[in-house]
């Protein structure tokens, strides 16, 4: 079935949930109305690579958020819905559940079932050891931005330590640009043809356990994942006779260890996996710093320098863009009012000699409205790079959030 088709149902049994929500009520524990309503407009200006693409594009998202804590909040009640409507790509367009999920604490244990956001990783360029949810990379480039995802999760605190298991019984499938959209790859990814190594497919039971701990200045986790591959290998096929792109979902099991120390002025940052699939086993590591100085000329503004270096064993033959990449940016933090901050970073590929670079920028205006700005630039992108298929989609976005 159709992972648009799935969302849908789902989303229209969630309708029901801001009932429940009011029916759980009460003067002591109140339900907790929030979300935002943003309007946002991408522009490219350079052509476009692939016929039918289109060089701007203005799109509207929704996201409100219910809450509800009862029983001195042991017992909890969380609603997320997400819904953008894109004029360029109908791909973009999208509906979603963030989180949908039941808590409930006891004696040192917290259970968590439902659809849930978790993330895990502590650099600031990629994520690594972030696998738990899928990426919705219709909706930007970075991947920061995730799927909800079923699952069950028991946490137990320790005496030295946070354990978390979770069991993940529904897999989602990653979103791609369409046929219209921008950022995307010579061919269209044909999402409904996806195919699975599991006979199981999309109902392979996913497990995933994590171990966290603070010592002094010292945070570390320590991971195991075990089910379908979040992302896919791209297989040629056809579809009404055109060429297209099929994603093929392996089986994938992987280690992870994060580490970041924390000091007055330093933040040190380390991630690294270990994966092995039916096809291959490689490892890779992302670590780095963050330096911060601290009102510069006595007036209050904050300067941070960034560097972090990526490894990935398989060099030249990674599928993923950051194979032996520096990241260096600068990070400015204005402490005002508006809460205006600034990061400007780019990417050198020390083996393709490929450079990107990326300009993040947000100022609140007034107290219910944030305005962004978001530019990416790729500057002598080597045909072989995997980003090759996005060098001529520098763009510049440009988004108004209204916060309620």
């Amino acid at each position: 079935m159709p992972t648009r088709d799935v969302c849908l149902r789902i989303l229209g049994v969630a309708g029901l949930v801001p009932l429940l929500l009011l029916l759980f009520a009460s003067r002591a524990y109140p339900v907790e109305w929030s979300g935002n309503l943003a309007v946002e407009t991408r522009f490219f200006p350079s052509d476009p690579q692939w016929s039918k693409q289109k060089s701007e594009g203005l799109s509207l998202s929704l996201q409100p958020e219910f809450r509800h804590r009862w029983r001195d909040g042991n017992w909890g009640l969380t609603f997320i819905p997400f819904y953008r409507v894109d004029s360029a790509d109908k791909e973009r367009t999208h509906a979603d559940i963030r989180e949908l999920n039941y808590l409930h604490v006891t004696d040192g244990w917290e259970f968590r079932a439902g659809i849930d956001k978790v993330f895990w990783g502590v650099v600031e360029s990629y994520h690594l050891v972030d696998i738990v949810n899928q990426t919705d990379l219709v909706e930007n480039i970075d991947g920061e931005d995730k799927l909800g995802q079923p699952m069950v999760r028991v946490t137990k605190v320790l005496e030295k330590g946070v354990l978390d298991l979770f069991l993940l019984p529904w897999f989602r499938e990653r979103t791609f640009p369409g046929v219209t959209g921008r950022l995307r790859t010579p061919l269209v990814i044909d999402t409904d043809q996806a195919r699975y190594e599991s006979e199981r497919e999309e109902r392979h039971l996913d497990y995933a356990l994590r171990w966290s701990h603070t010592s002094g200045a010292v945070d570390a986790a320590l991971s195991w994942f075990a089910g379908t591959a979040r992302e896919p290998e791209l297989v040629p096929g056809t579809k009404d006779g055109a060429p297209v792109l099929i994603p093929y979902y392996p089986l994938l099991q992987q280690a992870g260890l994060e580490v970041q120390y924390t000091g007055e002025a330093w933040v040190w940052k380390f991630e690294a996996v270990y994966r092995d699939t039916e096809k291959e086993h490689y490892r890779a590591a992302v670590g780095g710093f963050e330096y911060t100085f601290v009102g510069i000329r006595d007036i209050p503004l904050d300067l941070g320098l960034l560097a972090e270096y990526h490894h990935d064993s398989r060099r030249l033959d990674a599928s993923s863009p950051f194979q032996n990449d520096l990241f260096v940016s600068t990070r400015l933090t204005f402490n005002d009012t508006e809460s205006t901050e600034v990061l400007v970073g780019g990417v050198l590929d020390l083996g393709y000699g490929s450079r990107s670079f990326r300009l993040e920028a947000s100022r609140r205006i007034g107290q219910n409205y944030k305005l962004s700005i978001e530019g990416q630039l790729f500057a002598d992108i080597d045909p072989q790079d995997p980003l090759a298929t996005l060098a001529t989609d520098d763009f510049i976005q440009i988004g108004l959030t209204r916060y309620f």
